[in-house]
């Protein structure tokens, strides 16, 4: 399974990072988060006063950055410009402003070189919005997971208080509906599944059935490849 690609795509609390983590860690290949990529670089942002609707700004800021994923025991770390920023994705100033700023094309681009520079070492599972129909059209298996807003907004409301923020559930809950309109209205790489992706709604289902499903799809499609 060295060389499989697998684009799990969808939008956000459906999911996608645990399921992809898991199941790259069951064939043993890379996991890129790449909505840590743009947390990370929102982060920056935010921490340099830079206005998240000041595109010229964001564009200067990706350009000059250096982002290094490293995987680690504990999961893959996000670095950029030598400091380990992962503790910090998480903040729900960063959640707030996440969506302008992966929303600017320059930004997006940078971004996207990154991934697809990733993606062509092969021998990955790649998690995001775009990776099924942008990053990796040509991935050997692709996922499209989704699951109802209550439930995703449950699922982020746990994630977060588990990183020890005081979350408003309502307000969590107008954040997601916000990033998905957001998400799909976006002009530059929009969240589409992609045609030939397998749907998988996760409302009310644990994540281990959810893993072996996907892992039941790479097995059957390196079969298909042997035959």
């Amino acid at each position: 399974m060295k060389g499989l690609r697998v684009a799990i795509d969808g939008p956000a609390g459906a999911g996608k990072s645990t399921i992809a983590r898991r199941v790259a860690e069951a064939l043993g290949l890379l996991y890129v988060d790449t909505g840590a990529m743009y947390r990370g670089i929102t982060w920056v942002a935010l921490q340099k006063g830079i206005d998240p609707a000041d595109a010229a700004a964001l564009a200067n800021l990706a350009r000059d950055v250096h982002v290094e994923l490293r995987p680690e025991k504990d999961g893959v770390r996000v670095w950029i410009d030598g400091q380990d920023i992962t503790p910090f994705l998480r903040d729900p100033r960063v959640s707030r402003a996440v969506p302008a700023v992966s929303g600017v094309p320059a930004v997006r681009m940078r971004m996207m070189e990154l991934q697809k520079d990733l993606a062509r070492r092969g021998g990955v599972v790649m998690d995001g919005r775009d990776i099924g129909t942008v990053i990796m059209p040509d991935a050997e298996v692709k996922v499209f997971l989704t699951a109802s807003l209550e439930e995703r907004a449950k699922r982020r409301v746990k994630e977060l208080r588990g990183y020890g923020h005081r979350i408003d559930p309502d307000q969590v809950g107008r954040e997601l509906a916000e990033r998905d309109r957001a998400d799909a209205a976006r002009e530059f790489s929009p969240l589409v599944k992609a045609p030939d992706a397998r749907v998988i709604d996760t409302t009310g289902r644990d994540v281990e059935s959810v893993v072996e499903e996907v892992l039941t799809l790479c097995r059957t499609r390196l079969l298909k490849g042997e035959e």
